[in-house]
């Protein structure tokens, strides 16, 4: 308990001295919208970043999609994430979104040297900042944050005793909740996501719906809360001989998975499409929000100074 007290208090001080100028932060002249969250582990994020840069590109912007690049090692920053790119270089998020969206992408640790970059070098005239609610070092317009609706905040703890980055008093100063799942509160949106159907990692343009499975499978996932991706296939009938996981970003090798059928997240599919086997598919999903969270969204956004 003494840690996360400390933990509070280096982060409370932090986000002061970023807010009050002790600290620089960049300002950036498009308006940057932050998808984050206030704990640790898988939330939904990405989904939810694919479907804002669609949405607002459907709605006349320019959209540019910053990421941090977690897991990339890529010699020099801003890094621009092409059709090529991989996820060794700028990371498994950022190659998934990639095959997504269709507009400038870019990952860089300095969050406002990235935002530079899509403004100045890309023209955007909004910036998508795929997770980085705690980094204040990029002065932001609009924030997002996204709850796993069966895990929540937890315990309700800060690190490390329990899973929360910054306390839930934070969720009262953001412009929107978006909670991933069920069972909203009131102030809350619901955001579900909807499967299509599997792809194959060797033949992209080969298909498999999921009622079409006729035997159990083996599900692998190297995600942030692999029971998700789990109960997600159960719910639509899937039934499963055996569920594999390993750690967020997990760097998969062949060795990792059998030679046989097996359903992965289509975040873990970019980093084994190298070694794929022949009967192996990944399953795309699709953030639903309501019309009305998007509309408050294009009203804060055509507000901002």
């Amino acid at each position: 308990m003494p840690l996360t007290v400390l933990f509070w208090l280096i982060s409370k001080a932090r986000r002061w001295a970023f807010l009050t100028g002790l600290k620089s932060s960049v300002k950036v002249s498009a308006p940057v919208i932050i998808v984050g969250n206030i704990s640790v582990g898988g939330n939904g994020k990405t989904p939810l970043v694919v479907h804002l840069a669609q949405f607002l590109q459907a709605n006349g912007y320019r959209p540019g999609v910053l990421s941090r690049g977690y897991g990339g090692n890529s010699r020099d920053y801003p890094c621009a994430v092409t059709r090529n790119s991989q996820p060794s270089e700028v990371g498994d998020e950022p190659v998934l979104m990639r095959q997504r969206i269709h507009c400038p992408m870019v990952v860089d640790p300095h969050r406002g040297r990235g935002a530079q970059c899509l403004v100045e070098e890309h023209d955007c005239d909004v910036i998508i900042c795929d997770d980085g609610l705690q980094h204040y070092a990029l002065q932001r317009d609009i924030e997002i944050v996204v709850m796993d609706a069966k895990r929540r905040t937890g315990n309700h703890f800060l690190l490390p005793s329990g899973p929360l980055r910054e306390s839930t008093a934070r969720l009262g100063q953001v412009d929107f909740v978006v909670v991933n799942g069920q069972n909203t509160q009131s102030g809350e949106w619901l955001m579900s996501l909807a499967p299509s159907e599997l792809v194959n990692l060797n033949n992209p343009t080969l298909h498999l719906a999921l009622s079409e499975l006729d035997a159990p499978v083996i599900a692998a996932a190297g995600i942030g809360h692999p029971e998700r991706f789990y109960k997600l296939l159960e719910r639509h009938k899937v039934k499963l001989k055996s569920c594999l996981s390993f750690v967020d970003h997990h760097a998969f090798q062949a060795s990792d998975l059998p030679k046989e059928r097996v359903l992965m997240t289509e975040k873990d599919a970019v980093k084994c499409r190298a070694f794929a086997h022949d009967d192996w598919w990944y399953l795309p999903v699709d953030a639903n929000l309501d019309s009305e969270f998007e509309q408050q969204l294009l009203m804060k956004l055509r507000n901002v100074k």
